[in-house]
């Protein structure tokens, strides 16, 4: 047998040596990093010029901005529940403290289960699932976890609340006369002393870059879900973060004469100023107060990010950063989560996928979209019963469109397309021309010129509510 000529040899080599390159790289790894009642006009990439977050603004220009990212439902433990087990809130029944594990049964994978299935390493840090804030956070409790998810989980324990440093208690408290903040799940404010690692958002980052630096020498690639409870109530964060904030310099949202007169008074739509008893100085400082907390996730999310790269796995890892729900911060004279109005149903959402160029998406997309579109970028089969959608091709194209309207519920329900925003509480609803009111300020649900497009949008809600009630899940 005559040898291989030397540039057949060569070229043989160098196949041999690419295809085992090839076959030594790992899928990506995952890293979710989600934001406990972060409303995305608290960020500077989404436009706000006071907060400061410079590490969520620089992620934003490395990957995709979702501008209309809705997330299934305005209240953490079912809105949790919908991202990690993939079903509509409605169609789940998961509407409650709940992980979602009891409602869709023993033989559903969860997100982070079907990764650890498909061979991750499933890891979890803090509030991914629903955990109580502050009456599991402050404990280190494992809240509405869902065991099965996980290959290694891990609390972080914060004092909340009962931080030593400056507090006050926002609402239900005229004139302040109530001195320092008041336990529980209440607009309390502790500008605290000592570091980051005192408080549970900063034990969090720590942990989370031992993992990645951990899981550099591990052949499997890993899923890790990272949950910080900053800006949750009580608003507390080291005292530094206060400082570039002064209360008598936050901006209000416009208090427009008559705005709530045309808003159903259903309890979605109670947290006003007026019923928590807030005045004008203590409306600023809450501002100030949450803004502070969001400048503590800030550089917290920054020190996760710094472990990709400091162990060279940056660009081998998918990353997602966003939050359970929106939230009000004066808008319509509403404050907190709950509500289906726009600033608590929509969502900061940022993706990074190695290879891909950076974008700004405007089209419509789901938190309940993460599950499947994840799987495909990974390579991993989409599981048939999931009811998001893949948008994995918005990231070569961001002007792809898969949704032709969203579905979010609270204490109601939303249906919202590109013109129209109905809001449905039943004997009751609100309805918005987008294009001309995208603030919201005149509802039209009771004129009489909207009533064909009202009962087309009627008539879409029950439509989809019947699609996807048709599921394989316990009855």
């Amino acid at each position: 047998m005559k040898p291989f000529p030397l540039t057949q040899t060569l070229c043989l080599a160098f196949f041999l040596v690419g295809l085992a390159n090839i076959q030594a790289k790992k899928p990506y790894n995952v890293l979710f990093i989600i934001s406990d009642d972060l409303t995305s006009t608290a960020l500077g990439c989404y436009g706000n010029k006071v907060c400061q977050t410079p590490n969520i603004d620089k992620l934003a220009t490395e990957g995709t901005l979702f501008t209309k990212a809705y997330c299934q439902a305005t209240i953490c433990g079912p809105s949790r529940a919908s991202i990690m087990f993939g079903y509509y809130p409605y169609a789940s029944k998961a509407t409650g403290y709940t992980s979602g594990r009891e409602k869709v049964g023993p033989d559903k994978d969860s997100w982070a289960q079907y990764f650890r299935k498909k061979g991750y390493r499933s890891a979890r840090v803090s509030k991914v699932f629903h955990m109580g804030v502050p009456t599991d956070i402050a404990p280190g409790k494992d809240g509405a976890d869902d065991p099965a998810s996980w290959d290694e989980a891990y609390n972080s324990p914060g004092p909340e609340s009962k931080a030593p440093g400056k507090g006050e208690t926002l609402q239900n408290n005229p004139g302040g006369h109530k001195k320092g903040a008041a336990g529980g799940n209440r607009f309390s404010v502790v500008e605290a002393e000592g570091d980051d690692l005192v408080h549970s958002d900063g034990k969090t980052a720590k942990k989370a870059a031992e993992l990645i630096h951990k899981y550099k020498g591990i052949e499997k690639p890993f899923f890790l879900a990272v949950g910080f409870v900053r800006p949750h109530v009580p608003l507390v964060a080291p005292k530094k973060y206060f400082t570039p904030y002064a209360a008598d310099q936050m901006v209000l949202p416009p208090k427009i004469p008559g705005d709530f007169d045309d808003i159903p008074p259903t309890p979605g739509n109670r947290r006003t100023s007026q019923n928590l008893q807030m005045d004008i100085g203590q409306q600023k400082r809450l501002i100030r107060a949450y803004y502070a907390s969001v400048s503590y996730m800030d550089p917290m999310t920054g020190k996760v990010l710094q472990a990709l790269e400091d162990t060279g796995q940056r660009d081998n890892t998918i990353v997602i950063f966003t939050s359970d729900h929106g939230y009000h911060l004066g808008e319509h004279d509403l404050w907190s989560k709950v509500s289906i109005h726009e600033e608590s149903a929509i969502v900061p959402l940022i993706i990074h996928v190695p290879g891909k160029k950076s974008a700004v998406c405007h089209s419509f997309v789901e938190l309940l979209d993460l599950y499947p579109t994840i799987s495909s970028l990974c390579g991993l089969p989409v599981s048939p019963h999931l009811q998001g959608k893949d948008i994995s091709r918005m990231f070569d194209d961001p002007a792809t469109k898969v949704r032709s309207a969203i579905l979010s519920s609270g204490k109601g329900r939303l249906y919202r397309t590109n013109k129209w925003a109905f809001l449905n509480y039943g004997k009751s609803g609100e309805l918005y021309d987008m294009e001309k009111d995208p603030k919201q300020y005149t509802n039209l649900i009771d004129n009489p010129e909207y009533s064909d497009v009202l009962a087309n949008l009627k008539t879409q809600l029950a439509a989809k509510l019947e699609e996807i009630s048709k599921n394989d899940l316990p009855k």
